[in-house]
């Protein structure tokens, strides 16, 4: 199997090993972190590291390969979840300075994320990987970060602009600025995007990016 066709169990059974929680083939990041769940290969019935891992009326999301859902849990297919790799250096997008955001970002990040991007980020999930931004008139106009890293590659995600400073180019500078960067370091990027997401979809295949696989996208739902 392509590291990129189990994406969440191949970051945390490398890159992200120091955060994964989980045993018997599979793993998961802590809540406050992200709410990704991963098993090392399809159907496995992990019934007892699920219930150690899941707490009672949790719900986790799985991307690619599927656990055996314990009885009474809900296992629910959401839909094909786009996945895309940048296979070359991008042109570079003039515009304003990026900076790396740190912790003294944090409250400006949850702001613009709470804003526009609400589904999958978490209080915790800037430890997955740099977080970079653009400012704009003391404000934090847009922004964009990693998060799974399988080995070899690193995705791409939480690209978002502020509706106040849409238009300007922001997202794409922030795009092809990390996604040289990457390069450069000898990783591939690649990012997952919902396929009812045509302004995010139609933004990528212009920054260079091209799709690679449509990979099952499914909600599993331990009962409370």
């Amino acid at each position: 199997m392509h590291p990129l066709d189990n994406p969440i169990w191949e970051s945390l059974a490398s890159r992200h090993s120091p955060l994964a929680l989980g045993r018997d083939g599979v793993l998961r990041y802590p809540a406050e972190i992200a709410p990704f769940l991963g098993v090392r290969e399809p159907d496995l019935k992990v019934d007892t590291a699920l219930h150690e891992l899941v707490a009672p009326g949790e719900e986790t999301l799985v991307i690619g390969p599927l656990p055996q859902a314990p009885e009474g849990w809900t296992l629910e297919p959401l839909f094909g979840l786009v996945q895309m790799e940048c296979p070359e250096p991008l042109p570079e997008v003039p515009g304003p300075t990026i900076i790396e955001l740190g912790a003294e970002h944090l409250a400006d990040i949850h702001e613009l994320v709470a804003l526009v991007y609400p589904h999958y980020f978490r209080p915790r999930t800037t430890q997955l990987g740099r977080y970079f931004g653009i400012y704009l008139d003391g404000r934090l106009a847009a922004m964009a970060g990693e998060r799974m890293g399988p080995a070899g590659f690193r995705e791409i995600s939480a690209v978002c602009t502020h509706p106040d400073f849409l238009g300007r180019g922001l997202a794409r500078r922030l795009m092809a600025w990390l996604s040289n960067d990457l390069i450069e370091g000898g990783l591939r990027p690649f990012l997952h995007v919902s396929p009812t997401n045509q302004r995010a979809l139609d933004l990528y295949e212009r920054n260079g990016y091209r799709l690679r696989a449509r990979l099952p996208f499914h909600r599993l739902l331990r009962p409370a």
